[in-house]
C-alpha cells in the first residue's frame, strides 16, 4: 500500500513537478498551494507525511507546522525552504518540522529524506506486514537510558537533565538517544546520518550540525559543563568533562 504526501508549494511550477515527481516514485499526493488548504486536507484527510513550503502567502508553511503540532498531530513534516541562514533552519524545527530541504534541491533527495522519516514513524513497510496487535509478542519494558547527567524514557519518549524536562522534538530524541545508548564514543557523521536519517547526505551537508546546535542550546546550562564535544574532523561525543 503506498504513502500519502500531502505536498503545499505556492510556485506552480514547483508544485507540479514535485507531484508529477512523488507519484512516479510510487507516493499518492494531494498537492495545494497554500497554508489553508493544507491545513483543511491534513484535517479532512490526514496523510503519512507532509511536505510543506515555509515561504507562502497568508498562512505559511511554518504556521501548518505549529497548528498541527499545538493539536497533538505527530505527523511526520518535511519543510522546503529557500532560506539558508542557520536561524531560519531553526525556526522550522521550532515549529516542529522534522528535517528539511533547501532550495533548489535534488528531488532523489528529497526522496531519501521522505523514506528516512517514513522508516523512523514506522509507516515505510506495507500494512499487511505489520502484526496485529494481539498477535504481537509481549516484550519487557525497556529500562531508562542514563548518561552524563541525562535520564530518558525511550518507551514514553520523555527525557531530562537532572530535574528538568526536555521538549524535544522527534528528531532530537533520537539523537539524543543515541548520544545516550554510546556515551564516552566518538560517533562519527556518517553513522549518525545511517543511524537517524537512514541515509548519509554527504559532506556538503549542514543538517547534522544544525540538529546539533539546537540540541545542545536545550541541554546546556549556565555554569554547567556543556554535554555534546565536536571532534574536529571525525563527529560528536557525548561526555560530561
Amino acid at each position: 500500500m503506498s504513502q500519502t504526501v500531502l505536498l503545499a508549494e505556492d510556485d506552480r511550477a514547483i508544485r507540479h513537478a514535485l507531484e508529477r515527481a512523488l507519484t512516479l516514485e510510487g507516493y499518492r499526493v494531494t498537492a495545494v498551494a497554500d497554508g489553508v488548504e493544507a491545513l483543511a486536507q491534513a484535517h479532512t484527510s490526514p496523510p503519512d507525511v507532509l511536505v510543506l513550503d515555509v515561504m507562502m502567502p497568508g498562512i505559511d508553511g511554518l504556521q501548518v507546522c505549529r497548528v498541527l503540532r499545538a493539536e497533538g498531530d505527530r505527523t511526520p513534516i518535511l519543510m522546503l525552504t529557500a532560506l539558508v541562514e542557520t536561524q531560519d533552519r531553526i525556526a522550522g524545527l521550532d515549529a516542529g518540522a522534522d528535517d528539511y530541504v533547501v532550495k533548489p534541491f535534488d528531488v532523489e533527495e528529497v526522496f531519501a529524506r521522505l523514506r528516512a522519516l517514513l522508516r523512523r514513524t514506522g509507516q515505510a513497510g506495507a500494512a499487511a506486514d505489520v502484526p496485529k496487535p494481539e498477535e504481537a509478542p509481549e516484550q519487557a519494558p525497556e529500562r531508562a537510558l542514563e548518561a552524563a547527567g541525562l535520564r530518558l524514557d525511550p518507551q514514553a519518549r520523555r527525557a531530562w537533565r537532572g530535574e528538568r524536562e526536555l521538549e524535544l522534538t522527534r528528531t532530537e530524541f533520537e539523537l539524543m538517544e543515541l548520544l545516550v545508548r554510546n556515551a564516552g564514543i566518538v560517533l562519527d557523521h556518517a553513522t549518525i546520518y545511517d543511524r537517524i536519517w537512514g541515509y548519509d547526505f554527504g559532506p556538503g551537508s549542514k543538517n547534522l550540525a544544525v540538529y546539533v546546535g539546537y540540541l545542545r542550546r536545550k541541554l546546556d546550562e549556565p555554569g554547567a559543563p556543556p554535554l555534546i564535544h565536536t571532534v574536529r574532523g571525525v563527529g560528536y561525543v557525548l561526555r560530561e568533562d
